[in-house]
């Protein structure tokens, strides 16, 4: 890629031979060196010949030069030390030459001298020009007024001795050209100063100024410049538009290339754009440059494939659709004044991706030949292979225009590349389109011809195509330097090229076996420059000549070469600026080359001149390597330019351009001097590292910081970076916009203040370079050593990797090594510590600023320095360490697993210091793919207490672990290791698989199961409760292989230790299960869960006592956690609040309810997780409902409790002998008091003296029969009865003579004549003490009236024994139908039960009565008619007594079961 300017007097036919840029230096070279002879020390002795390439048929494309090398290097090294000793030699002969003649010379100038002066004195003239003189402008500036984007030139003559120096300023900031380059233009010829503008802008308006300065003084000429706005506010906007300058032709623009495109890369399908920025002088929007575009030295023309547009200083061709027609060198042509002015670059253009994975890439440059009426002749060049299988045919495509359907021409693929395509349509106008094919599929199909229209007949003749096969295979190829991403490629032509298409070349990384495409469509010419190549590598090529039959044999490979730049001299040093002035001497210092030319910078040449002479004089004979310079012998006040060359192997380079005019003059300011050398690295998206050099001069006291300015390219306004000075010499820049460019620049600060501003730096883009990697920290994984890496991603021959510390280059350090290798550099540290951190850089020399950091801190250094450890003392990593593990047969293995063992790892256990061989009692194995090592141990007993360790050894790497087992963790292990010897024996016969558990039915019975194994017939199975045996209805069978125990209507009485036990002539195996604490909570919460999930709805059951709510469930016992609520609050049992409950249900009265005791109402069941709710709403129609049934019933109930009854002493039948005396008595009760009516054979019985009636206290009734004979027999009976109601009691009495035989005790019949017997007297069992006793008569009568008296206390005759006792009566006392219950009151685990009746019965003599009779007050004799006098006013009846008023209950509906 070159760029140069034709002028129109030197323009030429193109493919003439023109110099390279190489050459060119070469040839300069020459003539500097006959102008001085000290920059001969510096060529290279080994300086070949540079030759000038024939130009490839392309116009304006330069070939690279290249030089002719040595094949050793030390044959080099050997010419370049002899020749430069015999140079050293001649020098130092001509210098002793020089020195003489210098002598020589002295003497005869001194000689002339007094001649003239002796000829001044003798003719004394006076010369103007001698007189010195200010400045003085001859002619000034004048004011401006122009357009907008239209050129200014301001131009004024100055006079003055010495000849005046002239800056220009724009609003009193000195004018720049090089800050934008194309936009100021300033000259001075013939002594008239001029400032040319060449693009005004509105923001151009401001007083220039021109500054005119000699030794004697200065002056100044100013002019104000407005520009205005076609279009805009003021008067400007009534002219209209921009008057058209029909004056000037295009061929009269200036025409500057700044920025063109470089060698393109692109894709099948995509798009490109090639673009050239320059800068037109004067810019005018309606007369732009005359451009054209060149592809193959074939010019194109716009179009929907090329579009072109030149405007606002760029001139560009954009091809929206790439394909590989569109390959090749591409030139752009500016026609100037000057001639032309033109750039060319390739353009690389791939295949796309393939639809079929193998198929080949698609065919190009489809053109139509031999044009008939009905056929036409297509042809094509073919793909090139590479890695794809060989084409083996071609399709040919057609459509017609207008239409976007394909037809395919061929049915079979045709070898060759052309194919006459028959059937068309005569005046129809066609494409054309190519596939090509292999054995993995169809490419994609080529660009479509341009339109072809049937028309002109032709001969058939042309068609039969020509009997010649693909070419020969290219002779020799070789390859040379070009650039250090470019190679030049050269071959020889194959024998016959007759009808030959081109080349395709191929290249190949040494080393690689895959060759890559260098071209995509055929080239012509036998030189190819193989672009987009990688910096540092070496490479291989190929070449294949093409035809219309396809591709030839591949060449034979060239040499390998290396891709790095042709040597050349470097080029131009620049940015020359002053850093100190003594008024003597000045010391200057400039920026490296930005191209070294493929050799190191070794050595610097500095060239002086006055601003006002022509003559540049030399500053240093010998090599200066720093790029800083102290330059003497100068004359105060004097303006002095400088220019720098800079010199490598290849010889000096073109000198810099001239620096602007350096006053010579003292600096005695007390503030420092301008930083200098200000460099970036490190250029990211969004930061920026500024590194610089400090200042030569410091002023009146030292440099204490630094502050740095930046702004956007283009802008003057400067931005300080830091509030406060920094002190070192680097700054990081961050928060910049990506893809924006930025200049920087730096101020110095000492005690006095703040110095010199140093040199702008160029603009820097805020963009990091193609490929850009960072440093990697880490540690090598076989030394252990810890280190920095970079892998540069671009490189050069020249290139060196410098690494800093906190930006301060590391020089020879013991504790740091530096090795390169490549495009690799690493920087390992010995022995790291805490003064290693810091921030570590390195930048690599002669690159596009490849540069990177790191910052070590500490934690990262402490980390890198534990792995580095590691691997220098590599341990097996483990997973596990020692562990032990109780196996089935009471068997322990000891285990460690690592993390990876390789298989010839070696390992040894050690118990109690003593090592354990595998053999008997100890089996040891590891396993490679789980890394586990183990040992098991057959008889572990008490002497197996101890330390255990692991010793593994693999390769280099070493580990261990112990385990600890003595005291209460081996115990353990020991009882864990007994219980599996155990459990193996116990296994042998019949066991438990599975031992005792419950598990609860959905009738919430309690289920004991088990599981049982290795069962037979004959074995037994038991079950116990507390060591009791339990006995189940359904027989346990083993042969099941389970069994179960049922629990039903689990409560609290169930706990206990339940004992399973199963056996045979093997043995026996018992499983115990222990129902208490939390187990039995378990079961309560099991038990809970399923009463809760089956509860039905509360509802309401009416009683005396008051109103209940009841809630059914499966099953429900005390034990279980329930709550009852009222509104939320928590409700406890009491008088007033009853809680209780059946199996089948729960249930809280409300005693005596009220209206408070209204609300909602809930049951609560908690199962342990989960609570279990049921609700009811006692208020409105539902609490009135209840409170009347409640009233109804708690009436019936009181009209029971009082109403009149036989509490007790009268026997069902009585037996007499005639002449004894009958006394029935029995104990009443009533309230109020009720009335007694004594019946024989339901006939009233009046009192008479024979038979007595009496009724004592309203408690006492009694019936006295006087000598009784046998029609006293019968049936009597006694009706009690008051307001409430009332009983109605039979007694059968039976009467006997006297000898005879004692009736059968039958009902109604008297059993016997005995009268002891007649006055049995029925025992009355005492009410319970909580019985309530009525409120009226609380004290029973001591006694009673009876036709027979009854015996007292102190009677002193005792009454007669019965000849039959009581007890063995046969005739036994009454049963009361309804047992008595201890109170009225329930017990506490029931406190209010089911409405009973609340009279109690007594039982009949002879049976044991559960409750304690009561004893009276007053005992009763032993008398055949004795008087009970029982102490409860409210005894129970006899059991066959039936109450003639029973009382009413209401029954409440049972709801459904869920």
């Amino acid at each position: 890629m070159s760029s140069k300017v034709i002028p129109w007097y030197k323009r030429q036919k193109y493919g003439s031979q023109v110099k390279s840029d190489l050459a060119y230096q070469h040839s300069t070279k020459r003539v500097i060196s006959q102008q001085t002879q000290r920059k001969s020390t510096c060529k290279s002795a080994t300086q070949v010949q540079a030759q000038a390439t024939e130009a490839m048929a392309e116009p304006a494309y330069t070939i690279p030069v290249f030089r002719q090398r040595t094949t050793e290097v030390t044959e080099e090294t050997e010419e370049y030390q002899r020749v430069s000793t015999k140079v050293e030699k001649g020098l130092a002969a001509i210098q002793e030459e020089l020195q003489r003649m210098k002598i020589a010379t002295k003497a005869q100038v001194d000689s002339l001298a007094m001649e003239k002066e002796v000829k001044e004195m003798m003719y004394k003239k006076v010369d103007l020009d001698e007189i010195p003189r200010l400045p003085d402008f001859m002619v000034a500036l004048r004011p401006h007024t122009v357009w907008e984007k239209t050129p200014v030139k301001l131009f004024c003559t100055v006079l003055g001795n010495p000849r005046p120096i002239v800056k220009w300023y724009k609003g009193g900031v000195p004018v720049d050209p090089l800050s934008a380059p194309g936009k100021y233009k300033i000259e001075n010829k013939y002594g008239v100063h001029s400032l040319i503008i060449s693009r005004c802008v509105v923001s151009d308006t401001a007083e220039y100024s021109a500054v005119a300065s000699n030794a004697y003084g200065t002056a100044t000429s100013t002019a104000a410049v407005t520009v205005r706005r076609a279009a805009g506010a003021g008067w400007s906007s009534q002219i209209g538009l921009v008057p058209h300058l029909t004056d000037i032709h295009p061929t009269k623009l200036e025409v500057t290339l700044v920025d063109c495109f470089p060698v393109t890369f692109g894709v099948e399908g995509e798009s490109a754009s090639l673009l050239c920025s320059m800068v037109v002088v004067p810019d005018l929007p309606n007369l732009p440059p005359v451009v054209q575009w060149y592809r193959d030295d074939k010019p194109l023309k716009p179009s929907h494939l090329a579009e072109m547009s030149v405007g606002g200083g760029v001139a560009r061709l954009v091809l929206p659709h790439l394909a590989k027609d569109d390959e090749g060198l591409y030139t752009v042509r500016i026609y100037s004044k000057d001639g032309t002015a033109e750039h060319c670059a390739y353009l690389f253009v791939s295949d796309a991706t393939a639809p079929v994975a193998g198929a080949p890439g698609a065919p190009m440059s489809v053109k139509a030949y031999d044009i008939n009426s009905d056929y036409v002749l297509v042809a094509w060049k073919p793909p090139n292979t590479v890695n794809e299988a060989a084409i083996t045919g071609y399709f040919v495509d057609r459509c017609e225009v207008g239409s976007d359907t394909w037809v395919q021409c061929n049915d079979a693929p045709v070898k060759v590349c052309k194919y006459p395509v028959h059937g068309l349509k005569v005046g129809h106008c066609y494409h054309f389109r190519v596939r090509a094919v292999n054995s993995a599929g169809i490419s994609r199909p080529s660009r479509k011809s341009e339109k072809v229209t049937a028309l002109d007949p032709a001969e058939n003749e042309r068609l039969q195509g020509s009997h010649e096969g693909v070419p020969s295979a290219p002779g020799q190829v070789v390859a040379t330097r070009n650039t250090k991403s470019s190679v030049f490629v050269q071959w020889d032509a194959p024998k016959h090229t007759q009808g030959l298409m081109g080349y395709y070349i191929d290249g190949r990384i040494v080393g690689t076996k895959e060759w890559f495409p260098c071209n995509h469509k055929p080239f012509k010419h036998n030189r190819f420059v193989v672009h987009g190549l990688t910096p540092g590598e070496s490479y291989v090529f190929r070449v294949q000549a093409v035809n219309v039959f396809g591709l030839s044999d591949e060449s034979q490979e060239s040499s390998p070469i290396e891709v790095e730049s042709a040597l050349a001299t470097p080029s131009t040093p620049y940015g020359i600026c002053m850093l100190s002035c003594d008024g003597s001497s000045m010391t200057v210092a400039w920026k490296s080359p930005k191209r070294c030319g493929g050799s190191k910078i070794n050595a610097y040449y500095v060239d002086k001149r006055d601003a006002d002479t022509l003559i540049w004089k030399e500053v240093n004979l010998s090599a200066i390597l720093d790029r800083v310079c102290t330059v003497d012998n100068l004359t105060e006040g004097t303006f002095y330019e400088f220019k720098v060359q800079a010199a490598n192997v290849a010889g000096v380079g073109v000198p810099s351009a001239p620096s602007l005019p350096m006053k010579c003059e003292a600096w005695n300011m007390e503030q420092p001097g301008p930083a200098y050398d200000l460099t970036f690295s490190e250029v990211r998206s969004h930061s920026l590292v500024l590194v610089w050099k400090a200042p030569v001069y410091t002023g009146a006291s030292a440099v204490s910081g630094y502050f740095v300015d930046m702004a956007k390219k283009g802008s003057s306004e400067f931005v300080t970076l830091n509030q406060d000075a920094i002190t070192q010499r680097y700054l990081q820049v961050t928060d910049l916009e990506e893809g924006e460019s930025y200049v920087f620049r730096v101020r110095a600060v000492n005690a006095h203040g703040i110095g010199k501003p140093s040199m702008v730096t160029e603009a820097v883009c805020a963009r990091p370079p193609p490929g850009t990697k960072e440093i990697v920290a880490g540690v090598d994984e076989e030394t252990g050593d810890i280190f920095l890496s970079l892998e540069a991603s671009d490189i050069s021959t020249t290139s060196e990797f410098v690494w800093s510390k906190n930006y301060k280059a590391i020089g020879e350090c013991p504790r740091i090594a530096i090795t390169t290798k490549g495009r690799n550099s690493k920087l390992s540290f010995i022995n790291p510590d805490k003064d290693d951190l810091g921030r570590y850089s390195v930048v690599v020399t002669d690159t596009d600023g490849v540069s990177a950091s790191h910052t070590l801190t500490e934690d990262a250094l402490n980390t890198m320095l534990e792995l580095s450890h590691a691997i220098r003392n590599p341990i097996v990593p483990l997973k596990h360490g020692l562990n032990y593990e109780v196996l089935e047969k009471g068997h322990v293995r000891f285990w460690a697993q690592a993390v990876k063992i390789s298989p010839s790892v070696s390992y040894r256990f050690v118990v109690n210091d003593k090592e354990v061989t595998s053999g008997e009692g100890h089996k040891m194995s590891h396993d490679v793919a789980t890394g586990v090592i183990q040992m098991i141990v057959d008889n572990f007993t008490r002497a197996s207490e101890g330390t255990y360790t692991v010793q593994i050894h693999d390769g280099k790497a070493k580990a261990q672990s112990s385990l600890v087992l003595v005291g209460d963790v081996f115990l353990a292990a020991l009882k864990e290791a007994e219980f599996q010897r155990r459990e193996y024996v116990r296994k042998q016969g019949a066991h438990f698989s599975e031992y005792l558990s419950f598990t609860v039915t959905e009738d919430c019975t309690v289920m004991l199961a088990c599981k049982l194994a290795n069962m037979k017939k004959e074995t037994t199975f038991h079950w116990y409760k507390e060591d009791e045996e339990i006995v189940p209805e359904t027989p346990p069978n083993v042969m099941s292989g389970a069994c179960a125990l049922p629990i039903p209507l689990f409560s609290r009485k169930d706990q206990g230790v339940y004992k399973a036990v199963i056996g045979d002539e093997r043995g026996k195996d018992t499983s115990t299960f222990d129902i208490s604490g939390q187990v039995f909570d378990d079961i309560i919460n099991a038990i809970a869960k399923i009463a809760g999930e089956s509860a039905s709805d509360l509802v309401i059951q009416c009683t005396p006592e008051g109103i209940r709510l009841q809630c059914y469930m499966n099953y429900y016992t005390e034990e279980m956690k329930t709550v009852w609520k009222h509104k939320e609050s928590k409700i406890a049992s009491s008088e007033k609040m009853r809680i209780g409950g059946t199996a089948e249900m729960a249930w809280m009265q409300i005693c005596d309810p009220s209206d408070k005791e209204k609300g909602l109402y809930t049951i609560e069941i908690y199962d342990g997780v989960k609570t279990h709710s049921r609700t009811f709403d006692l208020s409105g129609q539902a609490y009135t409902d209840a409170y009347e049934e409640y009233l109804r019933l708690k009436a019936a109930a009181f009209a029971e409790k009082n109403r009149g009854r036989v509490m007790g002493g009268l026997p069902d039948v009585v037996t007499i002998m005639e002449q004894k005396s009958l006394s029935l008595t029995c104990t009443v009760w009533g309230e109020p008091t009720p009335e007694v009516t004594w019946f024989k054979n339901e006939q009233e019985v009046a009192s008479n003296e024979h038979t007595k009636i009496t009724f004592d206290g309203g408690k006492f009734a009694s019936l006295v029969i006087n000598q009784v004979t046998p029609e006293d027999s019968g049936k009597y009976s006694i009706n009690v009865r008051n307001k409430y109601g009332g009983e109605f009691v039979e007694i059968t009495v039976s009467v006997y003579r006297h000898g005879e035989q004692i009736p059968e005790a039958k009902l109604g019949q008297p059993k016997m004549a005995t009268p002891s017997v007649t006055t049995g007297l029925p025992k009355s069992p005492a009410p319970s003490s909580k019985t309530p006793t009525p409120s009226k008569s609380q004290t029973p009568a001591l006694s009673m009236k009876s036709p027979t008296p009854a015996s007292t206390a102190k009677s002193p005759t005792p009454a007669p024994k019965s000849p039959t006792p009581a007890p063995k009566s046969p005739t036994p006392a009454p049963k009361s139908p309804t047992p008595a219950p201890k109170s009225p009151t329930p017990a506490l685990k029931s406190p209010t039960p089911a409405p009973q009746s609340p009279t109690p019965t007594p039982k009949s003599p002879g049976f044991k009565s559960p409750t304690p009779l009561a004893k009276s007050p007053t005992p009763s004799p032993k008398s055949p008619t004795p008087t009970p006098a029982p102490k409860s006013p409210t005894p129970s009846p006899a059991r066959s007594i039936k109450s003639p008023t029973p009382p009413r209950f209401m029954k409440s509906p049972t709801p459904p079961r869920k």
